[in-house]
């Protein structure tokens, strides 16, 4: 199965005050919801790692530090994004 990425319009699309994660429109692949809450944005996880090694210039294990640290452990409200681990190559 390939996933097509979605824009962050289209995440607004289904939710107004989905936050968004800046500089890593490309690893959007789509909404998700959880129970009790509106549709938020998701993100692929490795995508986010590619975009930090690729222009932060980061190596793999920096990147995945940052990641776990600074975007997936900052709880931002209800609206706060997903990340998706994938099977992607």
């Amino acid at each position: 199965m390939v996933i097509s990425p979605m824009t962050s319009e289209e995440v607004a699309e289904y939710n107004e005050e989905a936050l968004i994660c800046d500089g890593f429109d490309e690893a959007i692949i789509g909404v998700a919801e959880r129970i009790n809450l509106g549709p938020v944005a998701a993100y692929s996880v490795e995508k986010v790692l590619e975009v930090l090694v690729e222009r932060d210039g980061m190596t793999y294990e920096e990147a995945l530090e940052y990641f776990q640290y600074n975007i997936i452990g900052a709880w931002m409200g209800e609206y706060t994004p997903v990340f998706i681990y994938t099977n992607e190559e």
